[in-house]
């Protein structure tokens, strides 16, 4: 069996004028990822691998969660191909993991995120949004052979509030 924890990065703020990839996080998001972060804890399986977009935002959401869940920095691995927004990048990292990883954090972008657990999650989600997580479980045992699983979780900041 094989778990996967997608987060989709907290608020972005549109305050600055910079690029797509260097936009910040907003108070909200911030907030957000602080709130989702230490309410998921009591829900999450020993994470062996945090990979992530490389964006400014989703490094940040990155930063909140593994404060607040003790993860350690070896465990968490920066990769520009999950600054997708479509999915196909997001399918190859996963199904490139290493099969000795059961349990792979995830924090990207939408579409990709929504798209992704409607595809091989069994619960329709209209839109993952902005600090959501959603945990699916996957009766495979190499990644490579990825097929629908079951979603087993999901966490949406509106959910804390």
């Amino acid at each position: 069996m094989k778990k996967l924890i997608l987060v989709r990065h907290a608020k972005s703020s549109w305050k600055h004028n910079v690029i797509d990839h260097e936009r910040p996080l907003n108070d909200k998001g911030v907030n957000d990822a602080n709130l989702v972060s230490k309410a998921l804890k009591s829900n999450l399986p020993d994470i062996e691998l945090l990979l992530s977009s490389d964006s400014i935002r989703t490094k940040t959401t990155v930063e909140i969660f593994i404060d607040n869940l003790g993860f350690t920095d070896e465990k968490v691995c920066f990769n520009h191909d999950l600054y997708d927004f479509e999915g196909r990048n997001l399918l190859r990292v996963i199904k490139d993991c290493e099969d000795s990883i059961n349990n792979l954090m995830i924090f990207g972008h939408n579409h990709a995120i929504t798209a992704f657990v409607n595809t091989y999650g069994n619960q329709f989600i209209d839109n993952v949004p902005t600090c959501g997580v959603v945990i699916i479980e996957f009766n495979i045992k190499n990644w490579k052979d990825l097929k629908a699983g079951k979603t087993l979780f999901t966490l949406f900041p509106k959910d804390l509030k």
